[in-house]
């Protein structure tokens, strides 16, 4: 009797819980609906269409590098990052020792 309680419960949870989400994503899909409707009708959707297709224009003309060419300037990249990483420590070493040891 008792488990059959508990099976009961379970599934009218689950009927509940299964109810609140529909009832949340049916709202959610309404709000963005209205959202969507309302830069449509303001001529929104149409001017962001645009700035997509002219980005895509803009991006073909770009040079993109080659594999090699990414991998020699991100090597670049990691060495000016390390040197600068020294430097700051170095300055900061002396900065510590010339204030706080004198």
């Amino acid at each position: 009797m008792k488990n059959s309680f508990v099976l009961n419960l379970n599934r009218t949870l689950n009927l509940t819980f299964n109810v609140n989400s529909w009832t949340k994503i049916l709202i959610w899909a309404a709000v963005i609906g209205v959202v969507f409707a309302y830069l449509w009708w303001q001529g929104q959707v149409k001017r962001f269409a645009a700035y997509c297709q002219e980005t895509w224009v803009e991006l073909q003309k770009c040079a993109w590098p080659t594999w090699d060419e990414l991998k020699g300037s991100t090597m670049v990249i990691a060495i000016c990052i390390g040197l600068l990483g020294v430097f700051v420590y170095a300055v900061d070493q002396i900065f510590f020792a010339i204030f706080f040891k004198l």
